[in-house]
């Protein structure tokens, strides 16, 4: 479904929920507990309710060590890391690498096949060489010369991994970077942390991507607004009319908006399209992906936005994605909602 987006009646999305996933709230965990902190260039959050607020020192160490873990081994930005140790590796050479490194690369892997290559892992360099990376070099806009030469050393077919063996072999030139999908792995890395601690209600969030398990006190899910793009002329925001109850369910967007550079009166998503080695520009504005797992959810956000409307379109179809698209028009907003999205909203009651 296509519409021009305006201020109109809430709409509300609601998983299915099987007797098997129906939950009750406890009696006596109806403290609401909220913590927070820094980590992946950003904040995160994490609301649960418990018995006493006397969990929190507790719930925010075990979250903030479940992320930093996350950036120890997946950060481009940290020396250090097993990502940049085998960035900066000699051809030829094999690296072992740390579970959780392997599983987001499998997964990574796994969206570029289903994808044809729009979302890659091997972008490291072109991301670099527009200006949103750690080694970022150039202080104007690489040459179509320079994005060939480096797409020429890209490519996630020229991943050779031994799954069995979790090793990954540096082929020459090859550089990952997973910032497509990073920061959908930390809310589920989040999420494992407070399970582990016993909490079962709680909405978890890492710079927009977020995780919602369980129930209030009052039986009620965790209500989320959907993600709206700034108008283009700069003007106000379109206030979102979707809310989404995330009980068992996360949320991942993609959007031109989050993070880009303005050159020459152009403005520069920072998501690069793997297929020509230059930043997006097909008039998508944001992709949000349900999914209930938050790595999913980011990695096929990312792919989305790079396929442009009707390739996205068909390839939430054909892999069953619920996914709002925005698109910037001369009209100005309109919307695509794919039908497994489209099935998800009721009535808007639900949300009252």
């Amino acid at each position: 479904m296509t519409h021009v987006l305006s201020p109109a009646a809430r709409r509300v999305a609601v998983p299915e929920i099987t007797p098997a996933d129906a939950l009750w709230p406890i009696p006596g965990r109806d403290q609401l507990v909220r913590v927070g902190g820094e980590s992946m260039g950003t904040t995160w959050s994490a609301r649960l309710y418990a018995v006493s607020s006397a969990c929190a020192p507790q719930v925010r160490q075990a979250v903030q060590g479940a992320l930093d873990h996350v950036v120890a081994e997946m950060s481009p930005w940290v020396e250090h890391s097993a990502l940049s140790r085998f960035n900066a590796a000699p051809p030829g050479s094999w690296h072992t690498l740390p579970v959780n490194f392997h599983a987001v690369l499998k997964t990574a892997l796994s969206v570029a096949r289903q994808s044809d290559g729009a979302f890659d892992p091997t972008v490291g360099a072109l991301v670099n060489a527009w200006g949103f990376g750690p080694q970022s070099t150039h202080s104007a806009l690489p040459e179509r010369r320079d994005t060939e030469r480096l797409l020429a050393h890209a490519g996630w077919q020229r991943l050779e991994i031994d799954h069995e063996h979790r090793r990954v072999r540096q082929a020459g030139g090859l550089c990952i970077d997973l910032c497509g999908i990073a920061k959908g792995f930390g809310v589920d890395q989040a999420a494992r942390a407070l399970r582990a601690l016993g909490i079962r209600d709680f909405l978890v969030e890492v710079g927009g991507e977020l995780r919602g398990e369980g129930v209030k006190p009052d039986g009620a899910p965790w209500w989320v607004a959907v993600e709206q793009p700034p108008a283009a002329d700069g003007g106000e925001a379109i206030s979102a009319d979707i809310v989404v109850a995330l009980h068992g369910l996360s949320i991942a967007t993609s959007g031109d908006y989050r993070r880009f550079t303005e050159h020459g009166g152009r403005r520069l998503a920072h998501t690069i399209d793997p297929r020509n080695g230059s930043p997006v520009a097909n008039g998508i504005a944001a992709v949000t992906v349900l999914h209930k797992s938050c790595v999913w959810a980011d990695a096929l956000a990312t792919a989305m936005m790079v396929l442009g409307e009707q390739a996205a379109a068909a390839f939430a179809i054909e892999h069953d994605i619920a996914a709002r698209m925005v698109l910037r028009t001369p009209q100005g907003l309109s919307e695509v909602l794919t039908p497994a999205f489209e099935a998800l909203l009721k009535d808007d009651a639900l949300a009252a």
